[in-house]
């Protein structure tokens, strides 16, 4: 078995990680712009097509069978973090 690649945490990555190991983790009720957010996300209204290397496409189609998900909802999923600002690069 392959592993994954070790990731860094940044500070408040870090203290929810503990929290959460601790048990200390408590939820958030949502609130309406977090609902809103969520129902935008799901709302799909444009088709697009892209060019992608094999490579590239066959790594994103192991990670969605890993996960357990279509490989179009990761690569949306992905898309949309990166646009949202949540899917930061790692240095």
């Amino acid at each position: 078995m392959q592993h994954e690649k070790p990731y860094s945490l940044d500070d408040e990555e870090r203290e929810i990680l503990m929290a959460y190991q601790s048990g200390t983790l408590t939820s958030v009720p949502p609130s309406s712009d977090h609902q809103a957010m969520a129902r935008a996300t799901l709302k799909k209204n444009k088709k697009i097509n892209i060019r992608i290397s094999e490579n590239d496409l066959a790594a994103l189609q192991r990670k969605a069978l890993r996960e357990g998900i279509p490989c179009q909802t990761l690569i949306g999923s992905i898309l949309h973090k990166y646009a949202s600002g949540f899917l930061k690069e790692v240095r």
